[in-house]
Order: C-alpha cells, then structure tokens, then sequence
C-alpha cells in the first residue's frame, strides 16, 4: 500500500487533477525533446530549455535548472533518457528547498497569536476568495478565525468577503464603503484579540495603477495594526493567478516594489497548462509559495509541497 505520510491520498489526487492540463502540456514537451535519444546530450538539453521556456517556466529559472542537469549530467557520467523525468524532478525540487522551507500546514501550531495576515494582490486574481478558503481551511483545522473587509475601494469586495464569512461561519468587521482600510484593519485586529482569535486574514485593496499610493496606503494599514498587536502584519501573502503565465511574474514584480511581500498564493491552477509559472515565480522571486489553487471547492486550496508539485507536474 503507497504511503503519502503528511501529503495525503486524497490531496495527492486533488493536486495531480489540478495540473493535468499543465502536466499534459510539459510532459509532451519533454517527451519530444528526449524523443529519440538514450543518453541526455546537448540536444536534449537545448529542447528541454524550450520545453521550459515555452511551460512558462521563465528563461532564467529555465537556465538554472539546464545547468544543474549539466552539472548532473557531468558528475554521473551516464544518465539514460528512461530516468530523465525523475532526475528533473530531484534537480528542480533542490533547487526551489534553497531558498523555499517553509511549508504552512493548515493544522500546524502557528508562531503568533492572533497571527495576522495582510493579503494583497490585483482584483480578478481570486484574492477574496482565497481569503474564504483560507478561513474555512484553518476553522477546519480548529482555529478561531476573523476576516476584515480592508478594501474599502469597491464595494463588492466588502460583500463578497461578507458571502464568504456567512459561508464559513466566521466573523467579518467591515465599514461602510469609501472607509479608511487603516480603521478597519485596526477594528478587525482588535476585536480578534479581544475574542482570543487564533488567526486574523485582512483583505486590501487590489489596485495598482499608482504604486506611490498603494505603498503609502500599506505602509498606513501596517502601522496602525502594530498599535494593537507589535509585530502585525505576520505575513504578507500576495496572491497571484497562475492561469495568466508571465502576467504573474509582472504583477509579483510590482507588488515587491510596493510593499514587503512574505509569502505567495497561486490560484487558478486547474483548467491551465501554465502550471510551470509556480516554479518560475518561487524561484526568482525568493519568496515562499504557501498555497496553491486547485479548483472551485474549499478544500482546492493546498499547501504547497514543493516536490509533491514538482512530481504531479512532471508526471513523476
């Protein structure tokens, strides 16, 4: 019987059909670039390079992982095309472990209390409800949850996340539209210490066509969080969506530039054969991927496990 240890059966069949159009896509890719071959070569490096390139792996992380198989390729003398997909699998899963440990379990004892959340992101990138899912994964998991509706920009953002909040059974503090994202932020993360919460997602609004503002207006919302709890925000998740390929590299460079990003959450992975961009954005922006998007259900939002991702992708 197959062990899955902490990644579990019914995880693993969630992750492996959420990449199998990106899964299809790649593989067929390096099937033809190795097509033919019983030894890995310089052609078969050069045709991995575009199979990567063209998976929107992104041409520098598609440079790196090429010279860590030459590197591979140099040490181990003779490495068959029969073994290929499981050697790029162990290349590229080391190489996202440098800089990317931290894997955040939904059930793991977190290092704050509250732990506070700022999430950030564009609008349309499924931000919103990612905060949902998020909510519903940790009040699964046992923890006492609150949401604040800090994009005060638009009011469908305050509804939505109010949908989200009847939906999962958790509070939501909100203010009227056109309010200070500051006061709301302040509000949420004092009635959250007041009820002994465990874990406080606070929405922000998604624009970005002016960065001086958006910068000032994050850097306002952080410091007045820090009046009720010092070291606020934990975590700063950006959430992107994968769907868009290189799009995603565009908006995670201009959010890094606005605020001090600590984590990400790439949505939107089902229905793409762009699953590549994942590796690509963990990569080159040394910035931990803590949660990927899987499909339309609660339970599609996962944890990301580097090599358990690499090895659906490439159909190892």
């Amino acid at each position: 019987m197959a062990f899955f240890g902490l990644f579990g059966k019914d995880k693993k069949e969630t992750l492996d059909k959420g990449l199998e159009k990106s899964k299809e896509s790649v593989l067929s890719k390096i099937s033809h670039a190795i097509a033919g071959k019983s030894t890995v070569d310089d052609d078969v490096l050069d045709n991995l390079e575009e199979a990567l390139i063209t998976s929107d792996v992104g041409v520098e992380t598609t440079l790196k992982i090429i010279e860590r198989i030459q590197e591979r390729v140099k040490r181990d003398k003779y490495i068959g095309t029969a073994e290929f997909n499981a050697l790029l699998v162990d290349e590229v899963a080391d190489m996202l472990s440098e800089h990317d440990t931290d894997i955040r379990d939904f059930t793991e004892p977190l290092p704050a209390k509250p732990y506070v959340i700022m999430v950030v992101g564009v609008n349309g990138v499924g931000k919103t409800t990612t905060i949902g899912k998020l909510a519903y994964q940790y009040k699964k998991a046992g923890k006492k949850v609150y949401l604040g509706a800090a994009d005060t920009f638009r009011a469908a953002a305050v509804e939505q996340l109010c949908i989200w909040g009847e939906r999962v059974g958790v509070p939501v503090i909100k203010q009227q539209q056109g309010s200070d994202p500051a006061s709301v932020a302040y509000d949420t993360i004092a009635s959250a210490k007041a009820n002994d919460a465990d874990v406080v997602l606070i929405d922000t609004a998604g624009r970005l066509h002016n960065k001086i503002n958006l910068m000032n207006e994050l850097t306002k919302i952080k410091s007045v969080m820090q009046k009720v709890v010092p070291d606020a925000p934990h975590d700063i998740m950006l959430v992107l969506d994968g769907s868009t390929g290189q799009n995603a590299f565009e908006q995670a460079k201009q959010f890094t530039r606005a605020t001090q990003v600590t984590s990400l959450a790439i949505t939107k992975l089902d229905g793409t054969a762009k699953g590549g961009v994942v590796i690509g954005i963990s990569d080159q922006f040394k910035i931990p991927v803590r949660y990927i998007g899987l499909g339309e259900k609660m339970e599609d939002l996962q944890a990301f496990h580097k090599e358990e991702f690499v090895k659906s992708l490439l159909g190892v």
